[in-house]
């Protein structure tokens, strides 16, 4: 009778062992992931955090002095800040909404059974091209397309269309209009090839029950292709919105992040790296961050929704 209870309680333990074994055994995996973004991601946040709380950080000779929400307080009330902010949301904004209409206006022109397969493929490569070239070279190209004595001004002056040489990425009225324009023309086919997928996936019995029904083409296209491409509509705004954000290649290589094309990543650079405050850029990359972060969370908020 001794052996046998013992036995039985030898049998639970382990078990027991075995099962949290397993349980953990996923995590032991992971470990190496989760620990290099520790390193890469959580640290890094972390110590820009405690930098942005003091003063005379990482190249001032004197030692670091707690200053608390000090560094915020300044970031969020100075001019030039709020002009970056100014500036970023419109060319956020701007971008997205454009990115949105050529995107889908493209993507509705190639999933129509109106052009050959063939002119549908000629057409999907020009149009995917912008997606191709690096931030350096797409403002290395447009620098040189806008430049005052550039094939645009040329073509322009010929037309009639504008009286005079202009400055596209120097003139104050002219240069965010001009960087928003390059950002809407290099982003566009992220939008094209996502939508033109989901065009691809509704399934054709819907158009056909709204044509039995007597709808319009507007009718199908408000009523089947938008809900139907509603989920890839909110993932993609959403993304984008974070990317421009955080666009700093493009601006800083066609106007340098001058007065009226002051962007927050430019902002931060000149703050870190021309400046010198590291107090000041790390409250800005903490309020960009967290900006980023609200944005995040509408996006995973709008997954969960579409999945379920």
């Amino acid at each position: 009778m001794v052996a046998g209870t013992a036995g039985e309680t030898q049998e639970p333990a382990s078990f027991m062992r075995e099962h949290t074994k397993r349980k953990f055994l996923p995590y032991a995996y992971l470990s190496p992931t989760l620990l290099l973004l520790a390193v890469l991601t959580v640290v890094p946040i972390v110590t820009v955090f405690l930098y942005s709380l003091f003063d005379n950080v990482i190249v001032n000779p004197n030692p670091p002095v707690f200053v608390g929400l000090e560094n915020y307080e300044e970031v969020l009330t100075h001019r030039k800040f709020r002009a970056a902010v100014s500036n970023t949301l419109y060319f956020a904004l701007a971008s997205v909404i454009v990115h949105f209409i050529i995107g889908l206006s493209f993507a509705l022109l190639l999933n129509s059974r109106l052009l050959s397969a063939n002119v549908k493929a000629f057409f999907r490569v020009i149009y995917i091209l912008p997606w191709v070239f690096t931030a350096s070279i797409i403002a290395i190209l447009w620098r040189l397309l806008m430049n005052p004595h550039g094939v645009i001004n040329f073509v322009l002056l010929e037309v009639g269309l504008i009286p005079e040489l202009l400055e596209w990425l120097s003139d104050r009225k002219l240069a965010i209009h001009s960087v928003t324009f390059i950002n809407i023309w290099s982003g566009y086919p992220f939008y094209l090839v996502s939508f033109l997928a989901g065009l691809q996936g509704i399934p054709d019995d819907l158009y056909e029950a709204g044509r039995v029904d007597g709808a319009n083409a507007w009718q199908l296209f408000w009523h089947i292709t938008l809900p139907q491409l509603r989920p890839i509509i909110i993932s993609l705004a959403l993304l984008d919105f974070i990317w421009t954000i955080h666009q700093f290649t493009l601006v800083w290589m066609t106007t340098g992040g001058g007065r009226n094309t002051e962007v927050l990543s430019t902002y931060t650079y000149k703050a870190a790296f021309s400046s010198y405050d590291y107090s000041e850029a790390s409250a800005t990359a903490m309020v960009i961050l967290a900006i980023c972060t609200l944005v995040a969370i509408f996006y995973v908020r709008s997954q969960r929704m579409a999945d379920e």
